[in-house]
């Protein structure tokens, strides 16, 4: 069994139930006045954005499982390496953005989400 790849399945899986149900709720209760009508289109917009990334964590997180468990994927160390750039992407991503919009330290350790990216894409690399 590949422990490194088991490991980013794993957290991939809590991220989708984090993101879904815990990120869903947080989402929610920043709902604006619906009176805003701008501020809520702009609200609503981002609402799908969230729910889209959804897909992303289950598909990458299915494929995991499939690298793991199965033997149905013949360029499985290919899918494994651009897995791990998946995640590298996610993780740079993550921290420009916080970047541009000017957060302080506080922010970045508020919003570790960038270190599991990191980790993640590490993992993958050594498990492809």
């Amino acid at each position: 069994m590949n422990i490194p790849v088991l490991i980013v399945a794993s957290f991939s899986l809590l991220a989708v139930i984090a993101h879904i149900f815990g990120g869903t709720k947080e989402m929610a209760s920043i709902a604006p006045d619906q009176e805003n009508i701008k501020l809520t289109y702009n609200w609503k917009q981002s609402m799908c954005a969230f729910q889209m990334l959804a897909i992303d964590l289950i598909a990458v997180t299915m494929a995991l499982f499939t690298i793991l468990f199965t033997e149905l994927i013949p360029f499985e160390y290919e899918l494994t390496l651009f897995l791990s750039l998946l995640y590298l992407l996610w993780g740079i991503v993550w921290l420009l953005q916080l970047l541009w919009l000017k957060s302080n330290a506080k922010t970045f350790l508020y919003l570790p989400q960038w270190v599991f990216w990191f980790i993640g894409s590490g993992l993958l690399y050594w498990g492809a």
